[in-house]
């Protein structure tokens, strides 16, 4: 189970406001690429799961990972997590023909549970739904590890803060605390990612 506090800030401004604040704990930038599949029939997302390739830093490596049952309420978001390595070359063999997903991905354990618990299969009609670009600062401040989004959508970009946390709460106090601070607006995150990209619509 991957627990995570989620902030949503309101434009570019406030982004970079933020960024010139931590600064001094910046740790490392990401260059993430995020590309999601599912059946011809939905049969992923209509049971609540998002079967995702995500590749980092022009493809030096690529992750794939299955998210299930997410629950996001007051800023603390909860989704069931399975990630696994991948071959970016491989991966990107997948995205350019999704049903290779099933063939050369057999042994991975995320794949094989995708079988048998969504029951796909090589004639199962995988498709890419295509997906988004973020850019992803990393900041170790107070002992936590502060994630500064910039996630960019056919259709717009939007900004948002995350951490994962052992004490949800607690965190997020500390970073609401930062924040109000710094004179820096924010909400709650309402949605997450995949849930933005297939609504078509920034929040």
């Amino acid at each position: 189970m991957e627990v995570e506090v989620k902030f949503r800030i309101p434009d570019s401004n406030s982004h970079q406001k933020l960024s010139t604040i931590l600064s001094p704990f910046h740790t490392k930038t990401l260059i993430q690429e995020n590309i999601f599949f599912d059946t011809t029939n939905s049969k992923l997302s209509s049971n609540l799961a998002a079967l995702r390739l995500r590749f980092y830093n022009l493809d030096s490596y690529c992750i794939l990972s299955l998210k299930a049952k997410p629950i996001l309420s007051n800023g603390i978001s909860r989704v069931e997590e399975q990630e696994e390595p991948v071959d970016p070359m491989i991966a990107r063999m997948c995205v350019a023909e999704p049903w290779k997903l099933i063939g050369l991905l057999e042994s991975s354990k995320i794949i094989q549970r995708v079988r048998r618990e969504f029951g796909v299969g090589e004639n199962a009609g995988l498709v890419c739904l295509g997906g988004f670009k973020n850019v992803r600062q990393v900041f170790d401040w107070k002992g936590l590890k502060i994630e500064l989004d910039e996630t960019i959508y056919d259709f717009g970009t939007s900004y948002e803060i995350e951490c994962e946390s052992k004490e949800p709460e607690k965190d997020k106090e500390s970073i609401e605390g930062l924040l109000k601070d710094n004179g820096i607006e924010f909400s709650y995150s309402k949605s997450n990612k995949f849930a933005v990209f297939r609504s078509g619509k920034l929040p």
